[in-house]
């Protein structure tokens, strides 16, 4: 019987979780700028996301969620790309060669952090396997995490390979699903249920009019904010209520794409800009948190072939001094992405039937409309 409730309760909240109001339709702007189309990283043209749901008994949460900056081969085409560490206390994969390249070479996978290596596993073989990467031996796999270990067996390293290899192949533009799925399923926000998140900005054509698009895997904890007003503190249940504030630990990843044609070294600037908007939420990148942000260019004149004839590389980039739009669009994607993250999660039963509430809309809704945030 108990298994049996378990298996509706994660229907019902996929059931639930599709048909749920994000928090801009319901009148909660965040930031000034507009968004794209899906208000999703895959606004960024040719950006796609693949997820596949883990599901299991009675204790297996957790999942995949793959992202692809462009449809061709990523190994022969790479892609421009910075990884910022807003805090270290994490395991992600392919770290040194991006800093010391500037580029990644394989799709983006979020997971948990001891499929890690499986996950880095699938992505060597996917790029072995791909048309024109016969002579291929050496990968630097993209792979970041975070803990889902509380309502998931992670000793069970239930992601395999097939699951991320799945993932992949599954990914498309469009909507981005949001909250419990993917590598979002078994992860805790603020205290709450949290899960995967999406946002996009679009420049004004004055500025660019590139776009830029963000996706979070929220796992973190801290003092939750909306829009400046303080929730947790107004509804009495901030996440150290309980604990003092040290034990506040997590991990947030957050990969950030934009079709603006950026050089590694402002791509780092703007990778650094995430964290602001993690901030603008209340996150507070703990001792034990993983807080890592993948900052991406996929400007085509700019992709770096892995075959070459002449010995120049030649790319156009944006000048610094036309950084400042987009770091302000990269500080609002993220920190709408983290609060669709929390709107769009279900409660959820797992692992020793531990249990973790949704946030409770209506309260956060009434509290807002006190403050006079909600705009229709």
């Amino acid at each position: 019987m108990k298994k049996f409730f378990v298996i509706f309760l994660m229907l019902s909240t996929v059931i639930i979780s599709s048909a749920k109001e994000r928090p801009r339709d319901l009148g909660i702007k965040i930031g000034v700028f507009k968004t794209g189309k899906n208000n999703a990283i895959t606004d960024v043209q040719g950006v796609k996301v693949g997820q596949v749901t883990i599901n299991e008994d009675d204790n297996i949460r957790t999942g995949v969620t793959a992202i692809l900056p462009h449809d061709g081969n990523i190994f022969q085409l790479k892609v421009p790309a910075a990884i910022h560490l807003g805090n270290g206390f994490g395991k992600l994969a392919g770290y040194s060669q991006v800093k010391e390249l500037g580029n990644i070479e394989t799709p983006i996978i979020l997971t948990n952090t001891l499929n890690v290596p499986a996950a880095s596993n699938a992505l060597i073989t996917y790029t072995l396997d791909q048309k024109g990467n016969e002579n291929v031996r050496s990968v630097n796999s993209i792979v970041g995490e975070t803990n889902d270990g509380w309502l998931n067996d992670i000793r069970g390293r239930h992601v395999s390979e097939e699951h991320v290899l799945k993932a992949i192949k599954k990914a498309k533009g469009g909507k981005v699903k949001e909250g419990n799925v993917g590598a979002g399923t078994g992860t805790i926000c603020f205290g709450y249920k949290g899960g995967i998140g999406t946002a996009s900005r679009v420049l004004p054509e004055s500025l660019g009019g590139y776009t830029i698009g963000v996706l979070v895997q929220t796992n973190f904890g801290g003092k939750l904010e909306i829009k400046g007003v303080q929730v947790a503190e107004e509804i009495g249940d901030y996440y150290y209520r309980e604990k003092i504030l040290n034990e506040a630990d997590g991990s947030c990843m957050i990969v950030v794409m934009t079709d603006a044609p950026l050089c590694a070294r402002n791509l780092d600037r703007l990778a650094k800009r995430a964290m602001l908007g993690l901030g603008k939420t209340g996150g507070i990148a703990s001792n034990g948190s993983g807080d890592y942000v993948i900052a991406v260019s996929t400007a085509k004149d700019n992709f770096i072939p892995y075959n070459y004839d002449s010995p120049l590389y030649t790319s156009s980039v944006l000048y610094n001094g036309k950084m400042s739009s987009l770091f302000m669009a990269c500080i609002e994607a993220t920190e709408e992405a983290v609060i669709n993250s929390l709107f769009a999660a279900e409660t959820i039963v797992g692992r020793n039937e531990h249990r973790i509430e949704a946030l409770p809309v209506d309260d956060v809704m009434k509290l807002l409309k006190e403050h006079n945030m909600i705009k229709p």
